[in-house]
């Protein structure tokens, strides 16, 4: 069976969709993630995991069902992505959890023991969004450094990198913001019998060593800044310097025409 987390937002109103679907169906809200059960002929056929932070992870669904809830979660989204970030697993029912080559086996039927594994998952998939995010960023500004070094001065006009500068804050800010999603969930403080699971989750998904290489490339991007900063510093000081310059020859020169004409 499949398990697929989607990333397709900034974040969802959380509050409106838990009533949208709470008028469709059985739904649950744990702190800030909306479980939802879909039955057919009293069946289960799938459980889906809406994350505040524009996630949601999807169990036991064909491909074409998690089109359509692709398609129903957009009216609750803010600040969708141009494309859906998605991570793709399979599960099934064993005798002990454990995750090996994308496959999940699950140990039980609990719904929490699902969403202790969702957490693990949507982090991942949200972790992606942050690492594509400032590599793209990283590469639009791999040319200022080389600049510098060879020229030894960065050849941007002040309103360029005044318009650099903001959109590295910009970058910056928006992901500092949301680092502590990735941190680990509150819902353990009050379930931390489940804890275990979602543990075993990120580290499959390497998210703790992903999130120490999230931090190191903010790093990179926090020197650039400081970089432009400087550059922006030395070309407003070599102005201000290039404009006393022509006032003392201005200067110098009414005072020899003074001369001169008092000369005459």
């Amino acid at each position: 069976m499949r398990c697929t987390g989607y990333c397709t937002a900034t974040s969802y109103d959380i509050i409106e969709l838990f009533q949208f679907l709470h008028n469709k169906g059985k739904a649950q809200i744990y702190r800030d993630v909306i479980h939802f059960q879909i039955k057919e002929d009293k069946r289960t056929v799938g459980d889906v995991f809406y994350f505040s932070y524009g996630t949601f992870i999807c169990w036991g669904f064909s491909e074409k069902e998690e089109e359509s809830l692709l398609h129903e979660v957009k009216a609750f989204e803010k600040q969708p992505f141009p494309r859906a970030e998605i991570d793709e697993f399979t599960f099934s029912y064993g005798d002990a959890m454990k995750i090996s080559e994308d496959m999940i086996t699950l140990q039980n039927k609990n719904i929490l023991t699902k969403l202790a594994i969702s957490y693990g998952i949507a982090q991942s998939v949200r972790l992606t969004i942050f690492e594509e995010k400032i590599q793209r960023t990283i590469d639009h500004t791999r040319k200022l450094p080389n600049d510098l070094a060879k020229k030894g001065k960065i050849t941007l006009s002040r309103k360029d990198i005044s318009r650099k500068m903001g959109e590295l804050f910009i970058e910056r800010t928006s992901i500092n913001l949301h680092t502590e999603i990735l941190d680990t969930p509150e819902f353990f403080w009050d379930h931390p019998e489940f804890e275990a699971f979602y543990r075993r989750t990120t580290h499959y998904l390497d998210v703790t060593k992903r999130v120490d290489a999230l931090n190191k490339r903010l790093n990179v991007i926090h020197e650039l800044f400081e970089i432009l900063s400087g550059e922006l510093n030395h070309q407003h000081s070599a102005r201000l310097e290039l404009t006393i310059i022509c006032l003392i020859v201005i200067e110098v020169v009414i005072a020899l025409l003074k001369d001169i004409f008092h000369l005459i």
